[in-house]
């Protein structure tokens, strides 16, 4: 991963992509080449990000087939920093149904809601997407934000 530009260097990206509980902004390309952006829960893990979702989900299969990707981690409240950058994805039907209770403890805290037992209910149709970043940039709007 290269870390272009921002004011945060590698190890404080990392932390923010550990640490952050917020959805993942994933842009793949359309078959007539235009971005799709979705939000899709994320762990970030050995310098990947990895998500969840349905096999026969649309971005699946955008990603199948063009695995260039950005995306964005950042939360919509003040004040304003996060990280984005660009990736290649690669879809992993074997780790699917066993990152979803771990996607599911990080922004549900457990799996005892509706939505929680609905989620696992699919697992076994649950794939996962990979994310390996080729660069990145972190923006933080803290200091001026604050003044």
């Amino acid at each position: 991963m290269r870390v272009l530009r921002g004011p945060w260097s590698k190890e404080r990206i990392e932390q923010h992509l550990r640490e952050a509980v917020v959805p993942i902004r994933l842009a793949s390309l359309d078959p007539e080449g235009f971005p799709v952006v979705v939000s899709l829960w994320f762990l970030y893990e050995d310098g990947c990000l990895w998500c969840a979702t349905q096999a026969g989900a649309r971005v699946v299969a955008r990603l199948r087939g063009d695995g260039r990707c950005g995306f964005e981690v950042a939360a919509d409240v003040p004040p304003y920093r996060g990280v984005r950058g660009r990736a290649v994805a690669t879809i992993d039907p074997s780790r699917g149904a066993e990152l979803l209770p771990r996607l599911i403890a990080r922004y549900l805290g457990s799996g005892d809601s509706p939505l929680a037992r609905w989620l696992v209910a699919r697992a076994a149709t649950e794939v996962a997407i990979r994310l390996d970043p080729l660069r990145m940039t972190s923006w933080d709007f803290t200091r001026r934000m604050t003044a």
